[in-house]
């Protein structure tokens, strides 16, 4: 009796499996790079307050990074673009606080640029 399956045909046969499954595999590596990509968020300072500290967060949760905008601050109607690297997400959360120790908050999507304009309309959390 003769086996039809030599080695180098099961061989080859791996290989060809192998590739496809990392062909098939590309698309879903390339969207989980995207969505830890970079975001660009132009903050602009509409409001009559100082922005002293700029937090991220993951969405839904209290877990904020230091002070991204390190001894910068954010003067009355001046603006500053920050680079979020920290997005592993699909959105991360921008938390500013202003001069009387107030909050502000947004919710940004990942990998897109964005602006986030405050105003003195823009609803503070004060704590109180």
């Amino acid at each position: 009796m003769t086996n039809s399956h030599s080695p180098q045909k099961n061989r080859s046969l791996t290989v060809i499996c192998l590739a496809l499954f990392l062909l098939a595999s590309l698309p879903l590596l390339s969207s989980a790079r995207s969505s830890s990509a970079a975001t660009t968020v132009s903050i602009v300072n509409n409001s009559s307050r100082e922005i002293r500290n700029v937090y991220t967060s993951h969405v839904d949760q209290d877990d904020w990074s230091g002070n991204q905008l390190g001894e910068a601050t954010i003067a009355a109607g001046q603006s500053y673009d920050l680079s979020v690297s920290s997005c592993d997400g699909q959105q991360v959360k921008l938390i500013g606080e202003d001069q009387d120790g107030c909050f502000v908050s947004t919710v940004v999507s990942c990998g897109a640029s964005s602006t986030w304009t405050i105003t003195n309309d823009t609803t503070r959390d004060c704590g109180y």
